[in-house]
């Protein structure tokens, strides 16, 4: 179930999606947040200088298990501009993260690029429950959706 602070991370993931766009690269973003709402970490992508494994959320699991305890990760919520990929559910779920929170699902993304006539990744996009197990998953938000989607309008209107 999404709430109001639900709401207020995934609007900072987008903003970190945008400061991505405006540095050229893809537009996502994430943060890791502490069971008590503390915003620990954060990070967008920065894959454009050819190294696509450098996902924010696989770099907030990498920040995890070096500076959080097995319990606090348990408990805490990874929020994302837009679904993990299942290189970085599965970097969640091997550090034994809590939650995840997306603004656009994997599916939409697939969806979008094709309507933009994009060639899929040659990775494929899973939902997050096939890649882990036992992890509370919350999104898409619709409203939040259509940001993100047009953030990567702009991306590949720019690439072409």
């Amino acid at each position: 179930m999404i709430d109001n602070s639900d709401l207020k991370y995934l609007k900072r993931c987008i903003e970190l999606a945008k400061i991505a766009l405006d540095k050229g690269d893809e537009p996502f973003g994430s943060i890791l947040v502490s069971s008590d709402g503390k915003v620990l970490a954060e990070d967008h992508n920065h894959v454009a200088d050819g190294d696509h494994t450098q996902h924010p959320e696989f770099a907030l699991a990498r920040w995890a298990a070096k500076n959080m305890t097995p319990e606090e990760r348990s408990q805490a919520t990874v929020y994302t501009s837009g679904e993990h990929c299942p290189m970085c559910a599965a970097a969640h779920g091997w550090v034994g993260l809590g939650r995840i929170v997306y603004a656009s699902s994997s599916e939409q993304l697939v969806q979008w690029l094709s309507e933009m006539g994009v060639a899929p990744s040659r990775v494929r996009n899973l939902p997050i429950q096939d890649v882990i197990r036992d992890t509370a998953i919350d999104g898409p938000v619709p409203e939040l959706a259509e940001q993100v989607r047009q953030l990567h309008r702009l991306f590949y209107e720019k690439k072409r």
